[in-house]
């Protein structure tokens, strides 16, 4: 499926971010214009201290091809949640939609815990001025916990197709711990729900839509669909529960499927075949791809080692 490797088109190292945040573009999300693409992404700033992290939403445009970067936000495009709030430390990523004449954005905002390291739910915010800057609707999540999805709800992403909209995304089903003095990991499955409206939403709770291949343990997270020659087709990343950080081999990788109907997915990884190279920027891992269509050919961002600090990459895609 992979036509033509890009390489890694987009280093924060090599721009200037928003004020206070520096390295990492993580969970590349495009917003398609007449002459340019733009791509949200997620970077960070750092808490007093130096200790912990907190996500920002910024941009680079870049020509429809990924070849060039014409410009990089200087501003974040949306402030973090207020004290208490289910994004009150963080936004990442956020999924974007042309609707209506505005720009909708479906943001995955994160909050920490203190039994366990962190919660997520989805967000909705709306841009009228052509995605330059966002703003909610209310302080509070369109998505999140339910009998069957206690926590841990976020990565959305939305298409409108078949008259309605739909939503894939990230819940969480357990936290488990690797021995009694391991810090708890988290185990998170995609799922699928429809909206008349694309606020009101009518999910599965609780039903995977996609088969475990590392076991029910396996960690799915960031999906991500278009409809291309007649078929939709799905990319998302996922991982072992444990050792994820410290071996490659345990690490994130990128996962495909695809559908007829949006109800009913094949898995198929190897058609993907998407391996990173050895030494290079994506040697160690693959993750958080996104599935996009620019200047008229199929094309998958996605980013390389540790999670995206160093930016993100892109392949042109041959899609049957």
């Amino acid at each position: 499926m992979i036509l033509r490797r890009l390489g890694k088109v987009f280093d924060p190292a090599d721009h200037t971010l928003p004020p206070g945040c520096k390295e990492f573009a993580q969970s590349p999300q495009t917003l398609h214009f007449d002459a340019f693409t733009r791509v949200y992404f997620s970077t960070r700033s750092t808490d007093p201290g130096g200790a912990t992290f907190r996500s920002h939403m910024a941009f680079a445009d870049m020509t429809p091809d990924f070849a060039t970067v014409l410009r990089v936000s200087a501003h974040t495009v949306l402030p973090l949640g207020a004290l208490g709030t289910f994004d009150e430390h963080g936004i990442f990523p956020m999924n974007v939609i042309r609707e209506g004449g505005q720009i909708w954005g479906y943001t995955c905002g994160w909050n920490r815990r203190k039994s366990v390291s962190v919660d997520t739910a989805v967000g909705f915010v709306v841009s009228d001025d052509q995605g330059e800057t966002f703003g909610r609707l209310g302080p509070g999540p369109i998505l999140g916990p339910s009998l069957n999805e206690p926590f841990l709800v976020g990565d959305a992403f939305v298409l409108k197709a078949m008259g309605r909209f739909h939503m894939w995304y990230m819940f969480g089903q357990r936290w488990v711990t690797e021995n009694a003095h391991s810090a708890p990991d988290r185990v998170y499955k995609i799922g699928h729900a429809t909206s008349p409206d694309g606020l009101n939403w009518a999910k599965q709770d609780g039903v995977q839509i996609l088969p475990d291949r590392l076991g029910p343990d396996e960690c799915q997270a960031l999906p991500s669909v278009i409809q291309w020659s007649g078929r939709y087709h799905m990319v998302f990343c996922y991982r072992d529960v444990h050792g994820f950080r410290t071996d490659p081999a345990k690490g994130y990788r990128i996962g495909y499927a695809h559908s007829r109907d949006l109800q009913r997915w094949t898995r198929d990884d190897a058609t993907l075949g998407l391996t990173g190279q050895p030494g290079d920027w994506d040697g160690e891992m693959q993750c958080y791809p996104h599935l996009t269509i620019s200047g008229g050919r199929p094309y998958m961002l996605y980013n390389g080692n540790a999670f995206g600090r160093r930016g993100f990459g892109a392949v042109e895609l041959s899609l049957g």
